[in-house]
């Protein structure tokens, strides 16, 4: 699994906006084979700032950034940012989620 976190700072004027603005991206990845998930989440400390939390099966990376959905949001997206968005990205062995045991609910 390909595991993936950007963080995409958002011009004022477009935050409050910014999951209505990346809708037809998010919704048209989260349609890809491939893809495990594709989740947007607003900073508390910043908001102007969201994280988006991304995984793709091995295989299915490539195809999503060759994918017309995310040339036209290489297009579109940009300009409705403060900075060029960071990102860190890692292969990972499995591609379920772990408990937080230390936060055990009973």
């Amino acid at each position: 699994m390909i595991f993936i976190v950007a963080k995409f700072t958002v011009k004022p004027e477009y935050a409050d906006d910014w999951v209505e603005l990346s809708r037809e991206f998010t919704e048209a990845t989260r349609a890809e084979p491939g893809n495990l998930w594709f989740d947007w989440s607003r900073s508390v400390d910043d908001p102007h700032e969201y994280f988006l939390v991304e995984a793709f099966g091995d295989d299915a990376a490539e195809a999503h950034v060759t994918s017309p959905h995310f040339v036209k949001a290489q297009s579109d997206l940009p300009p409705l940012l403060q900075s060029t968005p960071l990102v860190r990205n890692v292969v990972m062995d499995r591609d379920e989620w772990d408990l937080l045991g230390e936060m055990a609910v009973d």
